[in-house]
């Protein structure tokens, strides 16, 4: 291979090495750490009632699902008999991630009767644009196809009103004033109390692809509908009787709610909703937008949990725990060297500067995947890396054993060096594959720690395969071609023939 050829691909992985570490230092990447390095919070839920295994399997995936939607970065949901743990590294917002957890109840579709301010809330109310009356915040959102722009009004006030909201008439409860089917909730953040009609439908009308986008320069949340009897029909049967505003819908606003909690309380705009696609304009934030379309989008969880119990995980620990790792690695590392400049003498560079380019990449790698799909660098992630290393350095070894027997044979090591590499070449690439290999096992029969102890040293494998070749390979072969590597003790051996070069 000529010197040009070798210079490019040494000076290509080592651009490409420090571009990538270069750029995601830029961007802000770094890895993200797991609970064991950052503290966070373990959630700890118990099922009460009757409920069978499927139904805990499929509460289990909910909640995954949830905890996933949130961006925490790798969660831990465990199945410990009845008991379900879930383990929220680092989350900024530790309350919604519980609160987004422990939500079990149904989502219902409701009409509203009534709305009057809730005396037990002090949420400041908003007036809205134009309006002659004072509402809440939400108040206005409305219902509509997409597609549909006229007849929209985002501008259109809600009257609320402190009357009661029930009054005692023939066929009422006694005690709570209340028709059969009706139910007082009160809004999530609104401040207000609302009297609602039978649920003319659930969650279940939706499909899982709820989505919070912006429409017209605004929040919105887009919902699908599943199809036939059981989606489209029977939404559209609520959503015309609320459209018409009749004495089962006055106010013609739906109220969706999530454990007995009235999370939005949009205005119908439109009769009917024939192509299958509901969206819920308002005055949203991004917040609020995502938050309403996780509720249509996983709905409830299908089995009952007592209240969820909390244990906030230090980060001190954590902390301890990373900073022993760092340095029982790097006293490794070092120790490693240092035997390997004892042994093979200033060839043993190449091993230092391997190690600092695949160090590099690894943590190029981690940090765009910890900022893409929510990958966190655990403590067993860590070990997973740190055994790595003594894979990365048999590579190195297994190369220049073949050069030191070819010196000490006679040969030079510049023509040596080739025929060197291509032989142990193939040995490092089964032993690699034979690593890569145990690591898939592992990643795909376990899970937890194990898991990420598996990923990581898959990974760290893997740039030990891309630099061995794009880069010690190329390294040693320039050297190997310098009068200063091809005299004296090469390798911490003296040739038998100083001067005779044996082909």
């Amino acid at each position: 291979m000529s010197k040009r050829n070798l210079l490019v691909s040494l000076v290509s992985i080592v651009v490409l090495a420090a571009g990538l570490f270069i750029g995601n230092a830029v961007a802000g990447n770094h890895p993200a750490l797991g609970l064991d390095l950052q503290g966070g919070a373990s959630v700890t839920m118990t099922p009460v009632g009757t409920y069978d295994e499927d139904a805990l399997s499929v509460a289990v995936d909910i909640i995954r699902q949830r905890v996933d939607s949130i961006g925490v970065a790798e969660p831990e949901i465990i199945r410990q008999g009845k008991t379900v743990v879930v383990n929220l590294p680092g989350v900024k917002d530790q309350q919604q991630a519980l609160d987004l957890i422990g939500r079990t109840g149904a989502v219902e579709m409701r009409p509203v009767l009534k709305t009057a301010q809730n005396p037990n809330n002090t949420t400041t109310s908003s007036t809205v644009k134009g309006a002659t009356t004072t509402t809440a915040k939400g108040a206005t959102t409305t219902l509509a196809p997409p597609t549909g722009g006229a007849g929209r009004s985002r501008g259109r006030a809600v009257t609320t009103t402190t009357v009661p909201v029930a009054t005692t008439v023939p066929g009422t409860d006694p005690t709570t004033g209340l028709a059969p089917g009706q139910t007082v909730l009160p809004g999530r953040k609104d401040g207000l109390i609302y009297l609602l009609g039978p649920a003319g439908a659930t969650g279940e009308v939706f499909t899982n692809d709820a989505t919070a986008e912006v429409n017209a320069g605004s929040w919105a949340v887009t919902a699908k509908l599943r199809s036939g009897a059981a989606g489209e029909d029977l939404w559209n049967a609520l959503a015309k009787k609320c459209y018409d505003g009749g004495t089962e819908c006055p106010s013609k606003q739906i109220a969706i709610s999530l454990d007995g909690e009235v999370i939005s309380a949009p205005v119908v705009q439109a009769p009917s909703f024939t192509n299958g696609t509901v969206q819920i304009t308002g005055s949203f934030t991004q917040k609020e937008a995502t938050e309403l379309a996780r509720v249509l989008q996983f709905g409830a969880v299908p089995v009952k949990f007592d209240t969820p119990t909390v244990q906030t995980v230090s980060a001190s620990l954590g902390k301890d725990s990373l900073k022993a790792a760092v340095i029982s690695g790097l006293i490794g590392v070092l120790l490693v060297l240092v035997f390997l400049m004892l042994y093979y003498r200033l060839i043993a560079v190449v091993v230092v500067a391997g190690l600092s380019v695949s160090g590099l990449l690894l943590w190029s790698v981690i940090s765009w995947l910890s900022k893409t799909n929510g990958l966190a660098l655990t403590l067993s992630g860590t070990a997973g890396i740190i055994v790595s290393i003594g894979v990365t350095v048999d590579s190195y070894v297994v190369f220049f054993e073949k050069l030191k027997d070819d010196v000490h044979a006679g040969r030079t090591l510049r023509n040596s060096a080739v025929r060197g590499f291509d032989s142990a070449w193939r040995t490092i690439l089964a032993a690699d594959t034979v690593s890569l290999l145990g690591a898939i096992i592992l990643w795909s029969m376990t899970v937890g720690s194990v898991r990420g102890f598996a990923f990581f040293l898959g990974l760290s494998t893997l740039s030990d395969i891309v630099v061995s070749y794009f880069f010690t390979r190329p390294a040693v072969l320039l050297l190997a071609r310098t009068s200063f590597f091809n005299k004296g003790r090469v390798l911490g051996v003296r040739p038998r023939t100083a001067s005779a070069e044996v082909a």
